[in-house]
C-alpha cells in the first residue's frame, strides 16, 4: 500500500516460485531486504511462504554503505527494487532497474542459465 513500493510482494514471490531452479544453478543462499523492522519481514516471510529470510536494514546501514538506490515515502526511507548475485563475498552482477517485478527471478534465471552452458 505504500506509493512507489508496489511490486515488492510480486518479486518476493517470484523468488519463491523459482527457489527450486535457483538452488540447481548453484544458488546456496536467497536472501531479501528491506528496511522495515525485523518483525515485519518475518511476518510477511511466514505469510507469503518464503523459503528464504526477509533481512531488515532497518538503520539504512548495508544500503548507505553499497550506495543501493532508495525513496522516500510517506517519511519512510525505502529501497528500490534490485537483485544482486554475490560470489565468493563480492557483487558479481546487479540487476536493476528491476521490471516487471513478477518476473526478477526468471531474469535471474535466465541471466544464471547463460553462465551455466557458456
Amino acid at each position: 500500500m505504500i506509493p512507489g513500493a508496489r511490486g515488492c510482494t510480486p518479486q518476493a514471490c517470484t523468488f519463491r516460485d523459482h527457489f527450486a531452479e535457483l538452488r540447481s544453478l548453484g544458488v546456496d543462499h536467497l536472501f531479501g531486504l528491506s528496511t522495515q523492522t525485523q518483525d515485519y519481514q518475518r511476518e510477511a516471510a511466514d505469510r507469503l511462504h518464503l523459503p528464504f529470510p526477509l533481512l531488515s536494514d532497518q538503520e539504512l546501514k548495508l544500503a548507505e554503505a553499497l550506495g543501493l538506490p532508495a525513496f522516500e515515502a510517506a517519511g519512510i526511507r525505502l529501497l528500490k527494487r534490485l537483485t544482486m548475485v554475490i560470489r565468493q563475498g563480492r557483487i558479481s552482477h546487479v540487476f536493476y532497474p528491476v521490471f516487471p517485478p513478477d518476473r526478477s527471478a526468471a531474469d535471474v534465471v535466465a541471466w544464471l542459465g547463460s553462465r551455466h552452458r557458456g
